[in-house]
């Protein structure tokens, strides 16, 4: 149990799940309310609103694994929360993420 103390339910992590549940329930209502016929984009491929949310989930996953890989997750500042709530370069991965999600969603 050790080895996988580092998998706790953190705050980004129920941020990330509350988020991605969020996403899939407006997908769905947006695919039952406006039915959509496959678009094509800058790849030259049909693709749909559920492909385009799994590229972009893809590319999510990506962008976080190298941001990890060659910056690392170091605090950027600590807010005066309580006793200090660090601030990981992660959201920098994060907000990156979701401006390739829009540039995906708008292009592809």
């Amino acid at each position: 149990m050790e080895n996988i103390a580092w998998m706790a339910w953190t705050l980004p992590t129920a941020i990330f799940f509350v988020m991605l549940a969020l996403t899939l329930g407006v997908m769905t209502w947006l695919g039952v309310a406006y039915p959509e016929a496959e678009r094509v984009g800058v790849l030259r491929i049909p693709t749909t609103r559920g492909d385009r949310l799994f590229i972009s989930l893809v590319l999510s996953a990506v962008i976080h694994l190298l941001w990890i890989a060659f910056v690392g997750t170091d605090p950027l500042l600590t807010l005066p929360i309580g006793e200090g709530v660090e601030v990981s370069s992660l959201w920098l991965a994060t907000v990156i993420s979701l401006v390739s999600a829009v540039a995906i969603f708008r292009t592809v």
